[in-house]
């Protein structure tokens, strides 16, 4: 009769990265989890979110989602910088021309992003947030200051720069804010050539105005 041989004890699992299933590509679990988020955040904003909710939505562990994101803020603010990914181009848009037109270019690149639905809806759920929660408010005011505003200032060669940038862009976004936001007619529907006519010599004016 062949002797018998106990069953190996089983090995602990180890503390730290979660596990994954096998053949689980690491960039595309990160894509979900990140695109996920930016469903939660537009359909429940900042505050109603989770990790969890965002785990269940993406399909994995919240320990997942953890590891490859840190807090529920740092989640947020991966998905602001996606969404704001196109907007983050402006300071090579101001770049692109005489500094005395900057204007013009600039607040025709800003509408084209929110006219664009594929740029817009990401654009509407971190800006929602952003208006009512100051946690999000902060993560947004960060990276818009950090990756644009500041890049947009060091180009004005004239006193007061980071206070005109800034000037300039409460002008884009609260045109924004009240055209695809709060819908409030007649600026929700209006022409969008008409709108930049309006808006674009006040943006100047803020750049390079006395």
């Amino acid at each position: 009769m062949p002797e018998q041989h106990p069953h190996p004890p089983s090995t602990p699992r180890r503390r730290g990265r979660p596990a994954r299933a096998a053949g689980t590509d690491a960039p595309a679990t990160r894509d979900r989890i990140l695109h996920a988020a930016r469903e939660e955040f537009a359909e429940r904003g900042y505050e109603k979110t989770s990790v969890r909710g965002i785990a269940k939505a993406a399909g994995v562990d919240s320990a997942l989602v953890h590891h490859y994101f840190g807090t529920k803020e740092q989640m947020f603010e991966a998905a602001v910088e996606i969404a704001a990914a196109p907007a983050l181009s402006a300071p090579d848009v101001v770049l692109a021309g005489p500094l005395d037109s900057a204007g013009e270019r600039l607040t025709r690149f800003f509408f084209g992003v929110w006219e664009n639905p594929a740029t817009r809806a990401p654009l509407l759920a971190v800006v929602r947030s952003a208006l009512t929660n100051e946690a999000a408010a902060t993560v947004f005011r960060r990276l818009i200051v950090s990756q644009l505003l500041r890049r947009i200032a060091a180009e004005i060669e004239l006193p007061d720069a980071q206070l005109r940038t800034e000037l300039a862009a409460a002008q884009l976004v609260g045109a924004a804010v009240i055209r695809y936001v709060v819908k409030v007619e007649p600026l929700a529907s209006a022409d969008l050539e008409r709108i930049i006519e309006r808006v674009a010599p006040a943006v100047q004016a803020h750049l390079t105005g006395p």
